[in-house]
């Protein structure tokens, strides 16, 4: 692949993104520029986390990956160094679906394909304009004053669903698929492991153990369930009755 002229000039803009102030440099009208522009903000003073990947840096992992685009590897590296970055500031990245319903939010957490758009949607069409997506494939959990909180990103997936706001957390929930509808509640142990599955584990020992302290923290504040479930409206009103009374922030 040629990549001369390829890149463009780069842009810099200050954007707040769960809270903290982000400096980015982006290529103009790539993905991650057109997903943060409703998060652009002229904070004062510098930068608590700045972003910014090199083209020699995107030309190597277009090659290891080629089946990525060049915008596509700016998006997904971005947003993995933004998820290495949130452990100073008590937060980590989930993959999974936030929906939020009556001022909390509800996390949905699987392997990529298993469903966890295609149920959210289920809670829209279940309570209609009462709840909506705060992101779609990678919110972020921050402890702020001892309760849990869920940030829409930009890095919001292909749906490029995202709002820039932050919601109490209502509940955490591992989704499989099923025949059936049910739900139950799991352990401290069982919901951390899930967790960990569903996000970046630091490469070193004392940032895994601030991880691990964190993710102690936010698991006494809201259940975490595991649900199986079929494609309706009935499985969402079951996972919010459920999940709804667990919450403790």
């Amino acid at each position: 692949m040629n990549y001369t002229d390829v890149f463009g000039e780069p842009t810099r803009g200050k954007y707040v993104i769960a809270g903290i102030n982000v400096g980015m440099i982006l290529r103009k009208d790539w993905t991650t520029h057109q997903q943060a522009r409703d998060y652009l903000c002229d904070f004062d003073g510098e930068p608590q986390i700045v972003e910014g990947i090199d083209d020699e840096f995107i030309r190597e992992k277009h090659k290891e990956y080629p089946h990525l685009s060049l915008a596509d590897c700016e998006y997904m590296w971005t947003g993995a160094h933004f998820c290495e970055e949130l452990l100073k500031f008590d937060g980590f990245m989930l993959h999974a679906s936030a929906v939020v319903y009556k001022e909390r939010a509800y996390l949905f957490s699987a392997p990529s394909g298993t469903g966890k758009s295609t149920h959210t949607k289920q809670w829209l069409d279940a309570f209609g304009e009462d709840a909506y997506i705060l992101n779609d494939d990678k919110p972020v959990i921050r402890l702020l004053n001892g309760k849990a909180v869920v940030f829409g990103t930009p890095w919001s997936g292909k749906t490029d669903q995202n709002r820039n706001a932050g919601v109490l957390l209502g509940g955490i929930c591992f989704l499989e698929r099923a025949d059936e509808n049910w739900i139950k509640p799991v352990g401290a142990k069982d919901a951390a492991f899930g967790i960990l599955n569903q996000t970046i584990r630091p490469g070193d020992k004392k940032r895994l153990v601030k991880l691990l302290e964190l993710l102690d923290n936010v698991i006494k504040t809201t259940g975490v369930f595991r649900m199986g479930c079929t494609i309706s409206t009935d499985a969402a009103i079951m996972s919010y009755d459920a999940m709804k009374g667990e919450t403790r922030a």
